[in-house]
């Protein structure tokens, strides 16, 4: 048993060798210019437009057609009553005022909804207001490391200087 731990040991370091030769360290190199990266993008904002707009109205008629019904009924008999003789006088009386009656009701019942009058109503509806912007959607970052000029795309602005990689790879 103590054999294996002298045994993992080993094979931990042989695995580990590799990373460890690949292994880098930070530094910090000049930045010598910063490029703002733009887009023009559209905006829509929904916003509320109100405005008064004059409504007519109907209102329903007050009291009844009887009025009509009745008089409409004994216009119709008088007419009625002046066609044929006999029987027939009686039963164009009775047609006439029918006749008339419903007609009377009729012409009462035409206005039934009249305009009883206006009013000012408040109307409303969401427009769409479109306008373009200018967004920063990254910056273009030249810096000098060692003499040599690098650029490089970041999401910020790194300030003066910004913090670099180096990775050292063994040839073979």
């Amino acid at each position: 048993m103590h054999y294996r731990i002298p045994a993992i040991a080993l094979a931990l370091s042989v695995a580990s060798a590799p990373a460890l030769a690949r292994g880098g360290h930070d530094d910090y190199a000049r930045v010598t210019h910063v490029e703002p990266l733009t887009r023009t993008v559209e905006v829509s904002t929904p916003r509320e437009e109100c405005w008064y707009e004059t409504v007519r109205y109907r209102e329903p008629r007050r009291g009844n057609d009887t009025a009509g019904l009745v008089i409409g009924g004994i216009v119709g008999g008088v007419l009625g009553n002046q066609v044929g003789g006999g029987d027939g006088r009686r039963v164009a009386t009775v047609a006439g005022t029918i006749l008339g009656a419903g007609i009377g009701r009729g012409i009462a019942g035409r206005d039934e909804h009249r305009y009883g009058g206006s009013r000012r109503e408040r109307r409303c509806e969401t427009v769409e207001e479109t306008h373009y912007e200018t967004r920063t959607i990254g910056y273009r970052v030249h810096y000098r490391y060692h003499g040599e000029e690098y650029v490089t795309r970041m999401d910020h602005d790194p300030g003066r200087r910004v913090r670099v990689r180096l990775d050292v790879t063994p040839l073979e």
